[in-house]
């Protein structure tokens, strides 16, 4: 894949660049600050960016760019790397696009295999969520009380693996269970969070995971 990469941090700027190129990817370009990559991927198109949350030249500079690069190259994926594992990021990531959008630990990427598998399913339109805060996510609450509180401890399981953005064969797998009984699963999941019909399956995938999120930042 063509990558281009905004970090403010040279060191690590340059280990991705390593990483990327090691795992086969071609660098389109690697810059420290959001106006810069955008400037690049508007003069040359990539599959996939990766930005540093927090980067100039805002306090979240990297959320802005990822707003300004999905506008200009809706097409392009998006990998936003931060330190610390936030759902008022994630809550953002989300907010920028449902398809091509990831939210990644820079630690749990420092790794041509991860790397790989994660530009990977950004290229093919999926989302992808840091697992460690996917899980902690749809944790059953306390009491179990609301909506989520109604899923059995199965559809919990399933749940966070739709929020790591996982599909439904990964799914099956992960769990040791059929493809047909993620399907029963995820629709269980779907009526008990109230979920309006849509035609699209990814979308109501979406809107699960979201409507958890916003709950829990009610709650909260």
């Amino acid at each position: 894949m063509r990558v281009a990469i905004a970090d403010d941090g040279a060191l690590f700027r340059e280990g991705l660049v390593m990483l990327l190129r090691a795992a086969g990817h071609e660098v389109v370009g690697s810059v420290p600050d959001g106006d810069k990559l955008v400037a690049l991927v508007a003069a040359d198109p990539v599959d996939v960016a990766i930005l540093d949350i927090r980067m100039p030249p805002e306090p979240d500079g990297g959320l802005a760019t990822a707003e300004r690069v999905r506008a200009l190259r809706p097409a392009t994926g998006l990998l936003l790397l931060s330190h610390y594992a936030e759902t008022h990021y994630l809550m953002r990531v989300l907010e920028i696009g449902t398809e091509g959008v990831g939210y990644r630990l820079k630690e749990k990427v420092a790794g041509v295999q991860v790397l790989d598998d994660t530009l990977t399913r950004l290229a093919s339109g999926e989302i992808v969520i840091e697992p460690s805060l996917a899980k902690r996510l749809v944790e059953r609450p306390a009491g179990g009380a609301g909506p989520v509180g109604a899923l059995s401890e199965r559809e919990h399981d399933v749940l966070r693996l739709m929020a790591e953005g996982r599909t439904n064969n990964a799914i099956a797998k992960e769990l040791f269970i059929s493809a047909k009984a993620v399907e029963k699963h995820i629709a269980a999941i779907f009526t008990k969070l109230d979920l309006p019909g849509d035609p699209s399956v990814h979308h109501r995938r979406v809107l699960a995971v979201l409507a958890y999120l916003r709950a829990r930042r009610i709650d909260g």
